[in-house]
């Protein structure tokens, strides 16, 4: 049986309307302050599809333009719009044991001229398309979990191209940075504002790049972050391969943990801690092995 809980329609709309005043500020003129809450309000209106058409439509405009000059020419802070964002996650529920999670996301474009796009991979269509793609920052806790920064990926075919880059909009100085980059700044800014975290976490594309991990190291935030099999792990005997030391482990070094619940009943691993060093770099650092079961591969 399904079950809808109650809404209290005037406590959100305050809730709402409390939000959307300390994001007024942030706009210049008093029509993209209207503008904004009338996006936003289409945002979390559940709309099938998302454009400025249904937006403009959901708000009972006539056409899309006035939400197409929102996006594209009215004038606001952007980073002071995200610190607000930032600020209001970690007020609602903000926990020392939070986990940072670093994440990219694409969208498909057709054409040449939406800024940073590409022919590149994006885990939205799950192979290389044309697509412009932005690294994103997470804030994960038990009582919630919400984005709290962003950033554009601008590949090196656009960061050379300075006429590219003035077209699209640009400012001025932005200089080519890996993905790892980004997201190295954007838990650096989140430190730095005191947003309180426990863990930081990514997969591959952040578990192999050893100036991200020392900046988590340096700022004593534990990481779990995923590395490649061939990734150099140092140890006493000097570097090796991550998949060199997880087939030379003894049976007694596995212990079999399930990593939480799926579609049929807990899914259980054999799992495995090394201990090794980091560059001399502050606090412990292991490598973690997770076996399958039924096939014996490692990851």
């Amino acid at each position: 049986m399904a079950v809808c809980p109650s809404v209290d329609p005037d406590g959100w709309r305050e809730a709402f309307e409390v939000f959307t005043g300390r994001l007024d500020r942030r706009f210049g003129r008093v029509e993209s302050r209207g503008r904004m809450r009338r996006f936003l309000s289409g945002l979390m209106a559940g709309l099938p599809r998302v454009n400025c058409w249904t937006l403009a439509e959901h708000a009972g405009e006539s056409s899309p333009g006035g939400m197409q000059h929102f996006l594209a020419g009215a004038v606001w802070d952007d980073d002071g719009l995200r610190a607000d964002l930032r600020d209001y996650v970690v007020e609602t529920f903000g926990d020392p044991e939070a986990v940072f999670v670093f994440d990219e996301t694409g969208d498909v474009k057709k054409g040449t001229a939406t800024v940073g796009v590409q022919r590149q991979y994006t885990g939205t269509a799950g192979r290389i398309e044309n697509s412009q793609v932005a690294v994103y920052l997470t804030y994960a806790t038990a009582a919630g979990h919400a984005l709290i920064d962003n950033a554009l990926y601008l590949p090196a075919s656009w960061t050379s191209a300075p006429g590219r880059l003035s077209a699209a909009g640009v400012p001025d100085g932005v200089a080519f940075a890996t993905k790892p980059a980004l997201a190295r700044r954007m838990v650096t800014d989140a430190l730095d504002a005191q947003v309180p975290a426990a863990w930081a976490t990514g997969d591959e594309v952040y578990g192999n790049d050893p100036a991200l991990r020392a900046a988590l190291a340096r700022r004593r935030l534990g990481y779990v972050l995923a590395v490649a099999k061939t990734h150099q792990i140092d140890t006493k005997a000097g570097k090796k391969k991550a998949i060199d030391l997880a087939v030379t482990l003894p049976a007694t070094a596995w212990n079999r943990v399930s990593a939480g619940n799926g579609a049929k009943g807990h899914r259980l691993y054999d799992w495995a801690l090394v201990t090794t060093g980091d560059q001399d770099l502050p606090g412990e650092h292991h490598l973690l092995i997770r076996r399958n079961i039924n096939t014996g591969e490692v990851g």
